[in-house]
């Protein structure tokens, strides 16, 4: 697996793009990637119900392989991620349409250690007002207590009118040093 760190040294601020657009942006470089994968790529015949028939709830956390990690195939699940994987009304919208129109029964929620939402609050929020001349109309949600968010997504989950399935709904924290899940007790 390539990750950043055995990526070609560049210098400072560079950023490395290798492929045929030499000097180009990271997104020529995924577009290279994508034309070398189209090559090899066969249709698997799937349809876009999760064969586990769970939808998994995550931060956008670049540490966070959730495949690799849950033993995850692809097809087995809807997989959403957010910043501090917090559920939002689109975070609900998107479970929403996962359940009723797509199947799933089962949510897993996963935080994880050393989450950036640690370090945020909300004078975020008053910073980028002062900076662009608008307030962003979504919420940071920045915390301090991981354990105590993800009880807050799960009874977010659990209390949702919109949800047909609130009955397995788990929380988890994904520890980033071990790749160990702790389980969040909901009370």
């Amino acid at each position: 697996m390539t990750t950043s760190a055995s990526l070609p040294t560049e210098p400072e601020g560079a950023i490395p793009t290798g492929g045929a657009h030499e000097g180009g942006t990271v997104t020529d470089r995924l577009v290279d990637a994508n034309t070398r994968y189209a090559a090899r790529f066969t249709d698997p015949g799937m349809d876009a119900r999760p064969v586990l028939r769970v939808a998994v709830v995550a931060c956008m956390d670049a540490r966070l392989d959730l495949h690799a990690a849950l033993g995850l195939e692809l097809g087995d699940c809807h997989t959403i991620r957010n910043a501090g994987g917090v559920v939002t009304d689109d975070v609900i919208r998107s479970l929403t349409i996962s359940q009723r129109a797509l199947g799933t029964r089962s949510v897993a929620l996963i935080h994880h250690t050393g989450c950036g939402l640690e370090s945020l609050t909300e004078e975020f929020r008053h910073d980028l007002e002062m900076e662009v001349g608008q307030r962003p109309s979504w919420a940071v949600e920045s915390f301090r207590d991981v354990d105590q968010d993800v009880r807050q997504s799960m009874q977010r989950v659990r209390t949702s009118p919109f949800l047909l399935h609130a009955d397995d709904v788990r929380g988890f924290v994904f520890d980033v040093h071990t790749g160990l899940l702790r389980e969040i007790d909901p009370a």
